[in-house]
């Protein structure tokens, strides 16, 4: 098994290639900064469906008033999307692009949204039809960002604008530059548009779904399901972010699946698409990718080992609400071969036992969206709106992935006992650097000329982990008094605020993308690091040595990861 996790580990680089891939993050962070309206939406139809199961009905007329904010929100979403995934290549793509020659992200945006209307939308008397315009329409939104984007590119890239003389002032110059590319990719996606009807007689975004549907029916087959979750843990396992890899490619089905499946129960039909967002926040992934929702409760209440105990009190609490990163690498569960099997496994068996419920016992599925850090067992309850079966199935799956994992955590509690009593972990033979104490950098920090408020961000994939240390953070420097601000974002939706922060930090599942986000922060002057899975963690249940750590980097003349990019003394 070591020597398995030796070869997996040696395609780490590859796949961080993969995951810092601008096609697949930018439709990740599209959806990213779309998803309050998904949340906001969702809101409206539990209120509007849900009490349907305990017999109440609306009327007709308020029903449409619940409704509607869903239809003008969740309804447009492709549109949406399209202009949020344009503007998040479009930083991609000004990262490579001279300062003074970059690309308009508003009106990329603008051009996206203008390239969907045409590839998704059909004249109607007094306007245009809106039935793509939704989660229909998610593949055309990310083909209309895909064209204009790289359009603007070669058009700016190489000069192929309108040039006004020097005395005209910068933002009616900035309209005629993004003249050219605006008119070119708006051409562009309508010839394709007019080329589409002609051949097949319907428009571009109905047209490809029906390209991709065997493909969305093998994607919700038992072999689909596998093959996507299980990439999930794999990719999880060697400490790349499972989800920012997988997710974009799945983006469009999830949210068509949850918007059939909604109609079908309206229709007095049975739901039954497998894949949706909810499946894998509340079933394949329950507390976490990995299905680890379990885990921390058994190392908190099973284990002989101290430390594995330890790691249980201090990681059931986030895992339970989705975050899984304290017991990841808190245990670790990352790139430790005695939980490789258990890790692959709970996933994929969770999601085909929840499949057969649905096929077999004609429970509905998902039908309507929850945040994911929604506890798993409620989420499924909701999610498929108080069907009876789904309170039978949440106490099945989290015995099912028990009995998966107790064989290796038991192994692995015994290995850990072994080491306490022989007094010979492995942390204890390393040599760790002396630190000052926080009250001397804390002096430090106030002699310098520049003492003024400090504001760090911390980054993670979804906004969840990063809290943990923010908040940390935050609590060390009020009860300091060190001038210190501390946030926490999710990385994506970080390009328009970083400028205000003077350090940030790079939670271990993002970690791999220190290399793109490192040309923003030295053009704007910012300090940026990386930590590691375990250092990490502790720093989370540390508020003293969070502060320690943060001023350590502060008090830096220089910017300490030019030297060390990690800024850790320890792997995961």
């Amino acid at each position: 098994m070591n020597n398995l996790i030796a070869q997996i580990e040696k395609m780490k680089p590859f796949f961080e290639k993969v995951s810092r891939n601008k096609y697949l993050r930018s439709v990740r962070d599209g959806f990213i900064a779309a998803m309050p309206v998904v949340l906001f939406s969702s809101v409206f139809m539990l209120l509007a469906y849900v009490p349907n199961i305990f017999g109440f009905y609306w009327s007709e007329s308020i029903e449409a008033i619940i409704i509607k904010p869903y239809n003008y929100s969740m309804g447009i979403l492709g549109l949406l999307v399209a202009g949020t995934t344009a503007k998040s290549l479009t930083d991609s793509f000004n990262r490579d692009l001279p300062k003074n020659n970059q690309i308009n992200n508003i009106s990329t945006m603008l051009a996206a949204i203008v390239g969907f209307l045409l590839l998704s939308s059909d004249p109607i008397v007094g306007g245009f039809a809106s039935g793509y315009l939704g989660s229909t329409g998610l593949l055309s939104a990310f083909v209309s960002a895909f064209v204009v984007v790289n359009i603007y590119n070669i058009f700016i890239k190489n000069n192929i604008t309108i040039k006004m003389p020097k005395e005209v002032p910068p933002n009616i110059s900035q309209t005629f530059k993004d003249l050219l590319p605006f008119a070119a990719s708006s051409l562009l996606l309508l010839i394709v548009d007019i080329v589409i009807r002609s051949i097949v007689g319907i428009n571009f975004a109905q047209a490809v779904i029906q390209m991709f549907q065997p493909l969305f029916t093998a994607a919700d087959g038992y072999l689909g399901l596998a093959l996507i979750y299980g990439a999930m843990s794999f990719f999880w396992f060697i400490g790349i972010h499972g989800p920012s890899i997988v997710e974009p490619a799945i983006s469009a089905i999830i949210y068509l699946n949850l918007d059939a499946n909604l109609r079908l129960f309206q229709a007095g039909e049975h739901a039954s698409h497998v894949l949706t967002p909810g499946a894998q926040h509340f079933v394949a992934t329950l507390g976490g990718t990995g299905a680890t929702f379990v885990v921390p409760f058994m190392f908190m209440l099973m284990a002989k080992s101290k430390q594995n105990k330890a790691i249980g009190k201090a990681s059931f609490v986030p895992t339970s609400f989705g975050v899984n990163e304290p017991i990841l690498f808190g245990a670790p569960i990352v790139l430790n071969p005695v939980f490789f099997i258990p890790f692959m496994i709970a996933p994929i068996a969770n999601i085909w036992l929840f499949k057969v419920f649905v096929d077999i016992l004609k429970m509905n599925s998902i039908l309507y969206f929850l945040p994911w850090t929604t506890p798993g067992p409620i989420g499924l309850v909701l999610g498929t709106g108080f069907a009876p079966l789904a309170f039978l199935l949440a106490i099945l799956l989290l015995a099912m992935d028990v009995l998966i994992y107790y064989p290796f955590f038991k192994v692995y509690d015994e290995q850990m006992f072994e080491k306490e009593n022989k007094i010979v972990a492995e942390e204890a033979q390393k040599e760790n650097t002396p630190k000052k104490s926080v009250d001397d950098l804390v002096y430090a920090m106030n002699e310098k000329e520049d003492n003024d408020e400090k504001n760090v961000l911390v980054l993670c994939a979804g906004g969840g982990t990063s809290g943990l240390l923010a908040n940390a953070l935050s609590k060390a420097a009020k009860e300091y008094n060190v001038p210190i601000n501390s946030a926490a974002g999710s990385y994506g939706a970080h390009y328009d605020i970083m400028k205000d922060y003077d350090l940030i930090i790079l939670a271990p599942q993002v970690a791999s993308n220190y290399a793109d986000i490192k040309k923003d922060a030295d053009r704007l002057g910012i300090k940026l690091v990386k930590t590691k899975g375990k250092e990490y963690i502790s720093l989370t249940n540390d508020p003293k040595g969070s502060l320690n750590f943060v001023l350590d980097i502060l008090n830096e003349e220089q910017d300490h990861v030019s030297n060390d990019p990690t800024l850790s003394q320890e792997g995961i």
